[in-house]
C-alpha cells in the first residue's frame, strides 16, 4: 500500500539519511543546509507560513519542513499532488528574506541536487552556481534515489517548468 499525504508526517528514510550527513558551508563555497531529523509539527508549519506570508488565515498543511539554511530559510516538501506519497511531492525553499522557488520535482531528484553539491538556498540564490559533486551525498543518492541521475541544473529546470507559477501563487497569499 502506498501512503498518500493527508496528514502524513512520517519522515522518509531518504531524509533521515540526509539528516545524518554533516554539511560544510565552507565559507560560502559549500552547502548551507541544516537538515532536520523529523518534520516540523503541523503547528510549527502553520506558524511559519503565517509569519512568512503575513496571512493568518493560512495553515501549514501544504508543507512538510525538513531543513533550513543558516539564515532560517526553510526547505520543505510541498504537498501539491493530491493522493501521491510524500516522496513524490516537489521540494521548495522559502528564504528568510522572501527568496522562494521550486528545487526539485520530488525527493529523489532532490537527493541528486545535493549530490551535485547544491543545497536549497544555493539553487534559489545562485542560478549559475557551478556543481561541486559530493561523494558522500552521491553515495546516499545512489542508495535512496528512485529517479535516474541528472545534473542539478537539469532537475531544477524541469521542476521549475512543471510549477512555473509557484512564486507568483505564493506572492498572492501574502498580505
Amino acid at each position: 500500500m502506498i501512503e498518500t499525504i493527508g496528514d502524513d508526517r512520517r519522515f522518509p528514510s531518504a531524509l533521515a539519511a540526509v539528516a545524518e550527513v554533516e554539511f560544510d558551508y565552507d565559507d560560502g563555497e559549500g552547502i548551507d543546509f541544516e537538515p532536520y531529523t523529523a518534520f516540523d509539527s503541523a503547528e510549527e508549519s502553520t506558524d511559519w507560513i503565517r509569519h512568512w506570508t503575513g496571512n493568518h488565515e493560512l495553515d501549514g498543511d501544504a508543507y512538510r519542513v525538513f531543513g533550513q539554511d543558516g539564515t532560517g530559510g526553510l526547505a520543505a516538501l510541498w504537498c501539491t499532488r493530491p493522493g501521491r506519497p510524500l516522496a513524490e511531492q516537489p521540494v521548495v525553499f522559502l528564504g528568510s528574506e522572501g527568496e522562494r522557488g521550486v528545487i526539485a520535482g520530488n525527493l529523489s531528484d532532490f537527493l541528486w541536487v545535493l549530490a551535485d553539491g547544491l543545497g536549497p538556498m544555493e539553487v534559489i540564490e545562485y542560478e549559475q552556481r557551478e556543481a561541486r559533486p559530493n561523494p558522500t551525498l552521491t553515495e546516499l543518492a545512489e542508495r535512496h534515489a528512485t529517479t535516474p541521475r541528472r545534473t542539478a541544473q537539469e532537475i531544477v529546470a524541469q521542476a521549475q517548468a512543471e510549477f512555473p507559477t509557484f512564486c507568483e501563487d505564493l506572492d498572492e497569499l501574502c498580505r
